[in-house]
């Protein structure tokens, strides 16, 4: 049978690459770092992934797994050098950490089978992935062995669009390795990205020009739940799917998700019917009670997503870019900026630094827009209105 390592067993390991390499045919190893969750793949041998909707629930039994603890570097290095396909959802912050591993793995590999492809799939929530996590790699393989990574190694970029709420701690107590998740099943990777033939893998859908798609997930899925949870918090709501069946809330999500799909139209070639089907199927997901998707987690760390290219000023400042005006995008960022649950350490930021240094520093500062510019002087407005409590 084809092994496939998958480096992290949480919500994208289980919750969604799991699933499609086991439905594949391969046997998926997972590594992790939690001894409970890996004493629980290995005693059974699988995982119970429940796909959850507003029609209900259905259990799915993921055969064929197994685990081997993070901490072991030897038996990681060991079954990375051998897998047949590998992915990587560990989160950004720690591929630094586990670049060394990856790499040792790399040069047994070369010294073992030198003609033998590996690829890689890279499930993080970072631009430029590929490119950043080669060149971690670089740095850890032994000149005699770069040839190998350049040549043999393939870095696949994807765009993870499953949504996967959290277990409950009363389920996860009983059952460590139980998930739930959306029942979405697309999986969007760069087919440049690979080396040698392309795997046969459920759900995976390879493209060209990836970087449109990467763009389609940040400005028009995540602007999305930025804008619900921006303004959904200001009316009060708990949940993404209350805010999205408010009807104050409603036409200004459509129309800044309107204004994001003009502009990838625009700007990508993306074909408009296509991207239009997709914002609309994104938003009966977005309803989806079943996920329990709360306002706050889909708020938190304003200061992040109120970025200069991320989900929400960059998706106005690439509508403006195409004379497009971002009105109901500009909506959500001012309501983001107003943004101050107490909980959030980083909206408590946003919060100090507004009242330290004004509106105009941070728009600077923060978002990256000049303060006499057309899209600061659009947020600005819409700001007035929001701390007026004139919701919009």
């Amino acid at each position: 049978m084809k092994k496939a390592l998958m480096y992290g067993a949480g919500n994208v390991g289980r919750g969604f690459l799991g699933q499609l390499f086991a439905e594949s045919g391969y046997e998926v190893v997972f590594v992790d770092i939690v001894p409970e969750l890996v004493a629980a793949l290995n005693d059974k041998g699988s995982y119970r992934l429940v796909l959850v909707s507003n029609e209900g629930a259905q259990e799915i039994q993921v055969r064929n797994v197994r685990a081997v603890d993070g901490h072991d570097t030897e038996r990681v290095v060991a079954e990375l050098a051998d897998a047949d396909l590998a992915a990587t959802a560990v989160g950004a912050s720690i591929l630094p950490r586990i670049a060394p591993v990856v790499a040792a793995a790399i040069v047994r590999r070369a010294q073992a089978t030198p003609s033998r492809p590996l690829n890689i799939i890279i499930c993080e929530n970072l631009k430029d992935a590929a490119s950043l996590f080669r060149g971690m790699l670089e740095s850890y393989v032994p000149d005699p062995y770069k040839a190998f990574l350049a040549q043999q190694v393939g870095l696949v970029e994807a765009v993870i669009g499953r949504m996967v709420p959290i277990v409950p701690p009363e389920l996860q107590q009983e059952d460590p390795s139980l998930i739930l998740a959306e029942p979405y099943k697309v999986l969007p990777v760069d087919r440049a990205g690979f080396v040698g033939p392309i795997p046969d893998i459920v759900g995976m859908e390879p493209h060209d020009r990836f970087v449109a798609y990467v763009d389609r997930k940040l400005y028009i899925h995540n602007a999305g739940h930025a804008v619900l949870a921006y303004l959904g918090y200001l009316k009060g709501w708990t949940y993404g799917y209350e805010a999205l069946g408010d009807p104050d809330i409603h036409p200004w999500l459509r129309r800044a998700l309107d204004e994001s799909q003009k502009a990838l139209v625009a700007h990508h070639g993306l074909d408009a019917a296509a991207l239009r089907a997709h914002v609309d199927d994104l938003l009966i997901r977005f309803g989806n009670r079943a996920l329990g998707d709360t306002i706050y987690r889909l708020a938190r760390d304003p200061l992040r997503k109120l970025g200069p290219t991320d989900r929400l000023v960059g998706a106005a400042r690439l509508a403006l870019a195409h004379d497009i005006e971002p009105l109901g995008l500009a909506t959500g960022i001012a309501a983001g900026l107003a943004f101050d649950h107490p909980d959030d350490l980083r909206a408590a930021e946003l919060q100090r630094r507004l009242v330290a240094q004004g509106l105009d520093a941070v728009l600077q500062e923060v978002c990256g827009l000049e303060p006499a510019g057309p899209l600061a002087s659009l947020v600005k407005k819409r700001y007035a209105l929001v701390r007026a409590g004139r919701h919009w």
